[in-house]
């Protein structure tokens, strides 16, 4: 998208998570694409007057890059038509997803300026997490899933990171140690690290931008496998519902 300037924003359905806005189409019209980037959950498209689009997919969105000639989908709501032909579609059939315009800084729009560090970045460490944690009677795996705390540790790498670090996902996050909270940061970046590596995780519908499914469920240690030997020790894998998601760990790996 860097560098292709849009001719015109064609929006066929307003009713997103949140509506989208009736100007859009205007501000975006002959702007230029100077990059794209991401925060958390969130498609950062930068213009060239300053000006950013955040998108957010939502539970079941995708974009699309088509030839001009490709016949919209049923749940093709936004189309950018650019100068050079091509065509950008957000597909989103349960419409959980959202686009907002913002002129300025895109950290200080109220979805993003409470946001935690990026989990793969230094500024995700042991110190920052263990400062995190400490007199928080909250169970340590809803406290990882916290967006504020930490951003991008869904429920699957959530369950698989406290299993590499040996931690139960139940026990309160005041009660983890220094050293495995520096065993848990670890563990966070080695998750997500290999499961970018092989394309995410595809649960149901999911698939990468060009199509293919995500692979790193073949290596899942806990995740959905309740009843099944551990892949460590043999102990059948336990599973509950915790703050309304299913969790799943091994109780002879993780204390």
């Amino acid at each position: 998208m860097v560098g292709k300037r849009v001719r015109v924003l064609r929006v066929h359905e307003v009713r997103l998570r949140w509506k989208v806005t009736g100007d859009l189409p205007q501000r975006l019209q002959g702007r230029r694409f100077e990059c794209v980037t991401r925060r958390a959950k969130y498609l950062l498209f930068h213009f060239d007057d300053g000006g950013t689009l955040i998108l957010h997919l939502g539970m079941s969105g995708n974009l699309r890059v088509m030839p001009p000639e490709s016949p919209r989908l049923k749940h093709d709501h936004l189309e950018w038509l650019l100068e050079d032909g091509t065509v950008l579609r957000f597909n989103d059939p349960r419409r959980f997803g959202s686009v907002h315009w913002l002129q300025g800084d895109a950290a200080t729009h109220p979805l993003l300026q409470h946001l935690g560090p990026e989990p793969l970045e230094d500024e995700f460490d042991a110190d920052y997490l263990w400062a995190r944690l400490r007199d928080r009677r909250i169970a340590i795996k809803p406290l990882i899933m916290n967006a504020q705390v930490v951003v991008g540790v869904g429920n699957i790498y959530a369950s698989e990171a406290l299993f590499v670090a040996g931690i139960r996902p139940g026990r309160a996050a005041r009660r983890v140690t220094r050293e495995e909270a520096a065993r848990l940061v670890q563990a966070i970046k080695a998750v997500l690290g290999k499961a970018v590596r092989v394309g995410g995780t595809t649960l149901r519908d999911y698939v990468g931008a060009d199509g293919s499914p995500g692979y790193f469920r073949q290596q899942l240690q806990v995740y959905e496998r309740g009843g099944e030997p551990c892949r460590q020790c043999g102990t059948p894998i336990r599973q509950r519902v915790q703050a309304q998601r299913s969790t799943y760990w091994c109780a002879t790996c993780q204390r």
